[in-house]
């Protein structure tokens, strides 16, 4: 599988990122195809007024990389891993900025909006989160967002990593062990168990396979 991590942190060596690159590490050991790309790097500007900035061929008119990185990289992908320090209780600016960004490419006043919104749809998402801040709830309406993200594009959100740090390097001390728990998350993020049930979805009655020589 090709797998995206998009990091999205201003610090190119903070905590999330460092988390981010265990699970670069992670996939490619289980033998398949991870590709980091840190955010700031392609997305240089917000969502404007699309009937303002687009141009005559239905393109995306600010001068960016996020064409490229959207098109050639992340429609492309079999699953997507967001990683991002918490902000205000949110994702970054940067990361909420390739979200709002999508839009140029799947409204219908894009010529390919019909083929890019089929290709957003059916990935495995993942979520790697970094906050100074222990408090329980604290990741909650990152989490919430990125459900509703998977459950509208028909994806399947596999589940997320959660370190915590400030300084950085923070992450790598934290007793919890998250970049281990990153690297596992890598390793099994493309064949990991995940459901997302509805009232008419088929359920067999058991979560694991049982051994059949044992009760």
């Amino acid at each position: 599988m090709k797998i995206l991590i998009l990091s999205s942190s201003p610090r190119p060596d903070g905590n999330s990122t460092r988390l981010a690159k265990q699970v670069v590490s992670g996939v490619n050991n289980a033998g398949h195809h991870a590709m980091f790309r840190d955010l700031n790097t392609s997305v240089g500007g917000f969502l404007r007024d699309c009937r303002t900035c687009r141009r005559d061929d239905g393109s995306c008119g600010i001068q960016d990389r996020y064409r490229d990185l959207f098109l050639d990289e992340f429609l492309p992908a079999d699953g997507v891993i967001f990683a991002t320090p918490i902000y205000w209780y949110g994702m970054s600016a940067v990361l909420k900025a390739f979200f709002d960004r999508m839009f140029c490419y799947v409204a219908k006043s894009h010529p390919a909006s019909s083929n890019n919104t089929h290709r957003i749809q059916n990935k495995r998402i993942g979520l790697v989160l970094s906050s100074e801040e222990t408090f329980p709830t604290v990741s909650h309406g990152i989490v919430q967002q990125i459900q509703e993200y998977s459950r509208y594009t028909n994806s399947t959100f596999v589940g997320s990593v959660h370190g915590y740090g400030n300084a950085r390097g923070d992450v790598e001390r934290d007793p919890n062990n998250p970049m281990h728990a990153a690297y596992r998350f890598g390793q099994t993020f493309p064949t990991a168990h995940a459901t997302d049930f509805k009232i008419d979805t088929h359920r067999s009655g058991v979560v694991w396979p049982r051994d059949e020589g044992h009760a």
